[in-house]
């Protein structure tokens, strides 16, 4: 899953795509470069972003989702059911909620007449408040726990269950140690049954194992996303497709998945 970020403030691209023209052009780069899904995105969900009104995103979103949907299969990342709707008028077949439809919860409904697939995401807070101190019992079990009750929301509101994805978001609420445990037990999460989504890319928890800047931790996505691979995940969403591709090709060669048994709508 290739990132199209459409946004000013994005914590490691921010502005570079938001012309529409730039966000297809690497968009069409992403996909040739191996990626099977774009993530199409108009609304930073970095730790302190603040909101976006319906209409801006709308405007970034649409007309690059309109243009790529002849490319690749596309999601969109947003947690607003007017620019869903939109998106999957114009071509959208996924619909990516980082809110797991708290935020909007009408947004199951739209997801099911559409005949969308979904990810629910899990997310403590909210953008602005969720660094400030997060804190769990345990945070594997506790992330469990929540995207099994979201999963259950979701069928109660329509969506076939074969049509729902789940992701921990790694580095979205959690501290760095949160982040490592739940790559040492993300079998936990894959337990469930459904397709797990891993988002480590550039995240901020590798630059403070790493002391790298954003655009210089793409060996330590590669490392994520691998050890993800071997713990079950099956869908990997990056800004860097090409290596991050090549390094689950050599891991697919190599370590059996659990998630191959269970196909991917």
């Amino acid at each position: 899953m290739g990132v199209v970020n459409v946004t000013p403030d994005s914590f490691s691209d921010g502005g570079l795509y938001l012309d529409p023209d730039a966000a297809v052009a690497h968009g069409k780069e992403l996909a040739a470069e191996g990626a099977a899904i774009l993530d199409v995105g108009g609304e930073s969900t970095r730790p302190g972003a603040e909101p976006v009104p319906a209409g801006e995103e709308l405007q970034r979103v649409v007309p690059v989702v309109e243009r790529l949907a002849t490319e690749a299969r596309v999601s969109v990342d947003t947690s607003k059911v007017v620019v869903a709707e939109a998106a999957v008028q114009a071509g959208a077949r996924i619909v990516n909620d980082v809110s797991a439809f708290r935020f909007q919860p009408e947004m199951a409904g739209l997801v099911a007449s559409a005949g969308a697939t979904c990810c629910l995401m899990h997310m403590l807070g909210e953008p602005r408040t969720m660094q400030e101190d997060p804190q769990y019992d345990d945070v594997v079990s506790d992330v469990k726990a929540f995207l099994e009750e979201r999963l259950a929301f979701a069928v109660g509101e329509g969506v076939p269950e074969e049509r729902a994805w789940l992701d921990p978001d790694i580095g979205v609420g959690k501290t760095l140690d949160h982040n490592l445990e739940l790559l040492r037990r993300l079998d936990e999460i894959v337990a469930i049954g459904r397709p797990v989504v891993i988002g480590t890319s550039r995240k901020s928890f590798l630059g403070k194992i790493t002391g790298r800047e954003p655009r210089d931790r793409v060996p330590g996505t590669i490392a994520t996303n691998v050890i993800a691979y071997e713990r079950g995940a099956s869908i990997f969403r990056v800004h860097d497709v090409a290596p991050v591709a090549d390094a689950l090709k050599v891991a697919a060669a190599t370590v059996p998945a659990a998630w191959k048994t269970s196909p991917i709508a």
